[in-house]
C-alpha cells in the first residue's frame, strides 16, 4: 500500500509539474464548440479541472469503498462474534447435558454392580453350600459303603473257623 501511496503522488507531482511549465499554454484562450454554441476559453486550464474533478470523484469512490469494506468486515466480525459465543453456549449445554447424564447414570451403575455383587455373592455362597453338602453326601455314601463291606469281611470272619 505504501508503494502506491507513492506512486500515485509521484503522477500528481508530474502533472502538477506539466502544468506549472507549460501554465502561459494552458491558460491561452480557444475558441471551443459546445455543440450550439461557441465560447472563448483556455482549453488546457479546462481540462487541468476536468481532470481534478476525476481525481476528486475518484478519491470520493475510494474512500466510500474503503468505508464500506470496514463496515462489512465489522458486521462479519460482530456476525462472527455472535457465531462463536452462540457455539460455546451450545458446547458449554452439551458438556452441562453430558455431565447431569453421567452424574445420573453412574450412581445406577453402581447399584447395578453392587446388586451384581452381592447376587454373585449369594450364588457363591449358595454353591459352597451345595458343594459341602455334595461333599457330606459323598462322604456319607462312602462312609456307608465301607462299614458294609467291613460288616462283609467281619461276617466272613465268624463263619471262618481259622480266625
Amino acid at each position: 500500500m505504501y508503494l502506491h501511496t507513492l506512486l500515485l503522488l509521484f503522477v500528481f507531482g508530474a502533472i502538477a509539474a506539466f502544468a506549472a511549465v507549460n501554465w502561459g499554454i494552458f491558460t491561452r484562450p480557444t475558441t471551443l464548440s459546445l455543440v450550439f454554441a461557441t465560447a472563448e476559453a483556455p482549453l488546457g486550464l479546462i481540462m487541468l479541472a476536468l481532470a481534478a474533478l476525476l481525481t476528486v470523484l475518484f478519491l470520493m469512490f475510494l474512500v466510500y469503498l474503503e468505508t464500506s469494506v470496514i463496515i462489512e468486515t465489522r458486521r462479519h466480525a460482530r456476525e462472527l462474534r455472535t457465531h462463536r459465543e452462540l457455539a460455546e453456549r451450545a458446547e458449554t449445554s452439551r458438556l452441562t447435558d453430558l455431565r447431569s447424564y453421567l452424574e445420573a447414570e453412574l450412581p445406577k451403575l453402581a447399584g447395578q454392580t453392587a446388586n451384581s455383587w452381592t447376587d454373585m455373592q449369594t450364588r457363591l455362597s449358595q454353591l459352597n453350600k451345595d458343594l459341602r453338602s455334595a461333599i457330606e453326601q459323598a462322604g456319607n455314601t462312602l462312609s456307608a459303603y465301607i462299614g458294609e463291606l467291613e460288616d462283609r469281611l467281619e461276617g466272613g470272619r465268624k463263619s471262618d473257623p481259622d480266625v
